[in-house]
């Protein structure tokens, strides 16, 4: 059974993880002889490729792969079509006619074509090592992840500890008030970087990991602020920013396990393993096609023992770290949704209000200055006075960002500069809010009450 270090807290602040170091044999990469020369053959049924070329496609060295295609013109599956200089890393490869035909039978096994993958113990030592680097996160480190924010002191004295202790968080509370930004804003808070592999084999099968949605990649960025060669490493690893992945009404019991698929014979990594070392933000907790008993079933293992189960399409189980923060946001009553044993499996649960008038104020403030607007105190006096007391109108944290972009979008129409006024004002409400009369019937549907 795999268990995470003793010693080890959750969240690396630091700003560059150590690369996983670079293979220069094929026993370093972890991967039998087979399984590799069938995937250079795979790579060259695509057409013609010179060695670097292939060697970039599989993102190991030439002096690994050499052999292989060497073994391969042996057995005139692969053959040379010229060169572009000298070495064999120069000369135009080429799959002859019974090189296709095995590569065709090779495909029907799986139709992986990529980097080459990482064995599962090499993924399962990064992510410890990865928890092992991880010191306790501060109030100051926390507080600059939210400096696009307006968030309240309480909610900062819970987010911390629970960040430190690695437990899951419960943010509930009335809609539009920023329980997703501030699962977004744990990731900005959290920084640094980390490798994640393009592919992981277990015992033969493939299950692809990286994904450039939900994987933010920063080898570019290192690429062009580099001006010196960077130190070599294993490419095989993609460098990235701590992913924030984000699930909502669509997820369903089969989103959280392996995805084979009957064409390519390969798998898809499951959400949770992509948000592997930061967040996974299960949005709208009690709207999904799924009950949320059925979650608390599939979530009691990995959320009480670190470790997750998950199974091949061949019946194969197997065990990886279960490193990732988990944040349930809900706009339903959380005593509405589970049972007192699923509450007790999160012990941080974090109610995210309706600001205050200072606070929407702030907020206002802020959404002005990202837009470039002059920012009126007496505008926000004005919304108040008029389209929220008369109403009963609870505030929300979204209306100021949502109420300007109209603004903005009015004002663009009409061809004119950016501004803030009473009329521009009344007719982003109208067309926001949706009045059915008097303040009577006005009404908030979250379960949470509200002081008109």
């Amino acid at each position: 059974m795999i268990k995470p270090p003793a010693s080890a807290s959750l969240f690396d602040t630091t700003v560059t993880s150590p690369a996983p170091p670079l293979p220069r044999t094929l026993a370093d990469t972890g991967l039998a002889e087979d399984p590799l020369a069938q995937l250079v053959l795979k790579t060259l049924y695509g057409g013609e490729a010179s060695g670097h070329v292939t060697a970039e496609r599989l993102r190991l060295s030439w002096a690994i792969l050499e052999p292989l295609v060497e073994r391969a013109r042996a057995e005139r599956l692969v053959e040379v079509r010229g060169a572009t200089g000298t070495g064999g890393a120069a000369f135009r490869y080429a799959l002859t006619d019974v090189g296709r035909e095995r590569a065709r039978q090779y495909m029907d096994v799986n139709q992986y074509v990529g980097p080459a993958p990482v064995p599962l113990a090499a993924y399962v030592a990064e992510m410890h090592a990865l928890a092992g680097r991880r010191p306790y996160i501060d109030g100051d480190r926390l507080r600059q992840g939210f400096s696009h924010l307006v968030v309240r002191d309480h909610v900062f004295e819970q987010l911390g500890p629970a960040l430190n202790a690695g437990k899951a968080v419960f943010l509930y509370g009335p809609p539009g008030n920023g329980k997703t930004v501030i699962a977004e804003g744990l990731g900005r808070a959290l920084g640094g970087d980390m490798y994640v592999p393009h592919a992981i084999d277990v015992d033969g099968q493939i299950i692809r990991v990286f994904d450039p949605i939900n994987h933010d990649s920063l080898e570019a960025d290192e690429d062009a602020a580099s001006v010196v060669t960077t130190a070599p490493r294993d490419r095989r690893w993609v460098r990235i920013r701590r992913p924030v992945v984000m699930v909502g009404g669509e997820l369903t019991l089969d989103m959280l396990d392996l995805a084979y698929n009957p064409q390519t014979k390969f798998h898809e990594a499951p959400m949770q393993l992509k948000a592997g070392g930061g967040v996974f933000l299960v949005d709208d907790f009690g709207r999904q096609r799924v009950r949320p008993q059925d979650l608390l079933n599939r979530w009691i293992v990995p959320l009480e023992s670190r470790v997750d189960y998950l199974t091949l399409h061949t019946g194969k189980k197997f065990q990886v770290p279960f490193d990732v923060f988990v944040v349930f946001a809900t706009n339903l009553n959380p005593e509405s949704l589970v049972d007192e044993a699923f509450l007790r499996r999160i012990p941080y649960k974090i109610a995210v209000d309706n600001p205050s008038v200072d606070e929407f104020a702030r907020i206002f403030e802020l959404n002005c200055r990202r837009r470039r607007l002059r920012y009126h105190a007496v505008m926000v006096a004005y919304l108040q006075r008029r389209h929220y007391l008369p109403y009963g109108r609870p505030l929300r944290a979204c209306h100021p960002r949502d109420l300007l972009d109209q603004v903005t979008a009015i004002c663009r129409y009409r061809g004119v500069p950016a501004k803030i006024t009473r009329d521009l004002l009344d007719r982003a409400c109208a067309s926001y809010f949706v009045d059915a009369g008097p303040p009577a019937a006005v009404e908030d549907r979250s379960g949470f009450p509200h002081v008109a």
